[in-house]
């Protein structure tokens, strides 16, 4: 695994051996940040279950204000740990070892979000369960977007219901990315 572009091109990033963490290929994360790589640019970035790191540190490299990273795992918090320093990023981000739920709670009233990406780990229902906080939430705003990556099986039917709009999804092999917005009234 690698960062695709910006101020980290190239370099490589350390995943955790065995199965705790799904990375998004580089592929994904490429076709991914190819759908929202204009608008990056001085964003701040929410990635929540961050695995090793590489979607929160390819928005850096390419020119984020700020990342807060959010991963339980202390074995997979050293590995974010470990490739921000390597990727000389580390004065952009913040890390936050603790369940999602905590997190998001704690960032109340900080700051409000450009961008929210959660890959949480398949059919727990644990988007609807942090969808379900983000429906009311001060880090949501009206221009925030949140990017989802599910199994392919996973349903969304409880979108409208929680005040999000579907703006795309994009389907890949074994998984996809949902993009969401909230409702304007």
């Amino acid at each position: 695994m690698r960062v695709i572009a910006g101020s980290a091109k190239r370099l490589q990033l350390k995943t955790l051996d065995g199965m705790d963490t799904r990375p998004t290929t580089d592929r994904i994360k490429e076709t991914l940040f190819n759908m929202i790589s204009p608008y990056i640019a001085g964003c701040s970035f929410l990635d929540l279950f961050s695995g090793s790191g590489g979607i929160g540190i390819e928005a850096l490299s390419r020119g984020a204000e700020n990342v807060v990273f959010v991963e339980k795992n202390p074995k997979a918090m050293a590995c974010i740990k470990e490739n921000l320093k390597n990727t000389k990023l580390e004065s952009k981000a913040a890390i936050m070892m603790t369940d999602v739920l905590l997190a998001l709670n704690r960032l109340e009233g900080t700051q409000c979000f450009d961008y929210i990406f959660m890959d949480p780990p398949y059919n727990q229902d644990l988007e609807y369960k942090v969808l379900s906080y983000l429906s009311d939430s001060q880090i949501v705003g009206s221009d925030t977007v949140i990017i989802v990556e599910a199994s392919k099986e996973t349903g969304f039917f409880y979108l409208e219901d929680l005040g999000f709009s579907l703006i795309k999804e994009k389907i890949y092999k074994t998984n996809k990315h949902v993009f969401l917005e909230r409702k304007t009234q």
